[in-house]
């Protein structure tokens, strides 16, 4: 092969790829629908069981044409944790979390997931990195769900461990109230679009 047939060859194969990732995101349009979609924070203290709803959130998703998400990135303001306990809880938690130099939890999409759909019943595996209080760690978990039209309605629950993100967990009251370590995030995210 020439240098000039070379050339040619490399300038085809880019534009192949070029055209074939744009057809394959631009085949499924996917939305988060943060207005159908909540998550909650659950933990334990030594006073009693407790939660903390999320007001806010964000959400990017794509998949190609194999039906599989490519690319999912939910974004959740620390603020926007609300506790039925209100401001002194919550508090605790936003320095749990130093938001201020750390103001989202975020979880990204590292390996394309499969999903799997059967009549209306929807199954897929995330893997990828949650990000929180400063500290980012790879974890994996299910998300199951319901498939109407096409909206995709999907839930499941992130074991988490604070003090694997170097996190305090918080305590009131002088140190006499004390929050477990291990908490739980619970969502149900919807998204709509064809898949």
């Amino acid at each position: 092969m020439t240098k000039s047939q070379f050339s040619k060859y490399c300038m085809v194969m880019l534009v192949s790829i070029l055209f074939s990732t744009t057809a394959t995101l631009q085949a499924q349009g996917l939305k988060v629908v943060p207005t159908k979609s909540n998550i909650v924070i659950s933990g334990t203290s030594t006073l009693h069981a407790w939660d903390m709803k999320v007001a806010q959130i964000n959400g990017e998703v794509a998949a190609n044409t194999n039906k599989q998400l490519i690319s999912l990135v939910v974004k959740v303001p620390v603020k926007s944790m609300k506790s039925a306990e209100g401001s002194i809880m919550d508090g605790k938690a936003y320095d749990a979390f130093d938001a201020k130099k750390n103001p989202f939890i975020t979880f990204t999409l590292t390996e394309a997931a499969p999903v799997k759909i059967t009549d209306k019943d929807v199954e897929v595996t995330l893997v990828g990195n949650l990000s929180m209080g400063g500290a980012t760690k790879k974890v994996s978990f299910k998300a199951a769900g319901k498939l109407t039209g096409n909206v995709f309605e999907l839930k499941g629950a992130v074991p988490v461990k604070m003090s694997e993100y170097g996190m305090k967990a918080p305590t009131a009251v002088f140190g006499t109230i004390k929050c477990g370590d291990a908490v739980t995030v619970k969502f149900v995210i919807t998204v709509e679009g064809n898949l």
